[in-house]
């Protein structure tokens, strides 16, 4: 299963990675250059845990941290 917030949808989203290397200008040198962007993903902190519905039921999703700090979802 896709590690998805149930509440805010976040989900893993691509990007980059990016490598500079050189000496700063301040220094001495010519500036930083771009050496090289590796793919990753960035993956939003999500945890499961028991959630109480709105019927009161109790069923475990998967929630971001950030929902479970707002209290957007009612732990049981």
């Amino acid at each position: 299963m896709a590690r998805v917030c149930s509440v805010t949808g976040k989900r893993p989203v691509k990007g980059r990675s990016i490598i500079h290397k050189g000496q700063s200008k301040k220094s001495g040198g010519i500036g930083l250059q771009l050496v090289k962007q590796t793919k990753r993903t960035f993956k939003p902190n999500v945890q499961r845990i028991r959630v109480r519905t709105a019927s009161g039921a109790v069923k475990r999703q998967w929630v971001s941290a950030k929902a479970i700090k707002a209290g957007l979802v009612e732990k049981a």
